[in-house]
């Protein structure tokens, strides 16, 4: 099974996992924990280094977080609500969600946009209102890319330390298979339960 994995790793290349760390930020079945475990499986086996993963993972996870700082610096309240409303659904995304990551940020200031990106929770989702409260742009790519940076070392730190206690085994490939696994199920749980405002 790691094998396997490490081949579509290999054929993805850096270029791939940029684009899925990206896309992370976005389509919420793709886990980066899953993403990076994958890269970790292949830095073990020699096949990726740990440096050029760690750059092109962070620059992808930057990306992502860009486009909904992007959406909501230039669209504002009033174009983001009605965006929200029609595809929040496939987004698994609601307005009080929004608002709900506002009131936080309002409390807790621009410093959450570095230490949540560290953090299992809320990590693109307050890129929102970072947006939507005009946070400057270098000093929230700063924070994304330090904040992305750690987390994406913390994934793959754990999944190598996985790989080496239970070298003879395939549980890195199972742990990684779960997660993708509970992200998809969440994912369609959310669709077939998601109710718009105007019918609550």
């Amino acid at each position: 099974m790691d094998s396997l994995i490490v081949a579509i790793v290999e054929r993805l290349g850096l270029a791939g996992i940029a684009l899925l760390m990206a896309l992370e930020n976005v389509f919420p079945p793709m886990p980066s924990e899953a993403i990076m475990g994958s890269a970790a499986l292949a830095i073990e086996r020699g096949s990726l280094q740990f440096w050029p993963v760690m750059i092109v993972a962070t620059l992808g996870t930057l990306a992502g977080n860009y486009a909904w700082f992007w959406i909501g610096d230039r669209w504002g309240y009033e174009r983001l609500g009605p965006f929200i409303d029609r595809w929040g659904r496939w987004l698994t995304l609601e307005w009080e969600d929004v608002e709900r990551a506002m009131v936080f940020f309002e409390r807790h200031g621009h410093w959450v946009v570095l230490f949540l990106r560290a953090a299992p929770f809320m990590r693109t989702m307050i890129s929102l209102p970072a947006g939507l409260a005009h946070m400057n742009t270098i000093k929230f790519c700063v924070f994304t890319a330090i904040g992305a940076a750690l987390w994406n070392a913390i994934l793959i730190g754990g999944m190598q330390w996985l790989s080496r206690t239970f070298e003879n085994t395939d549980v890195v490939s199972w742990v990684i298979i779960a997660t993708l696994v509970a992200a998809v199920v969440a994912y369609v749980w959310r669709l077939a339960t998601w109710t718009p405002r105007s019918q609550r």
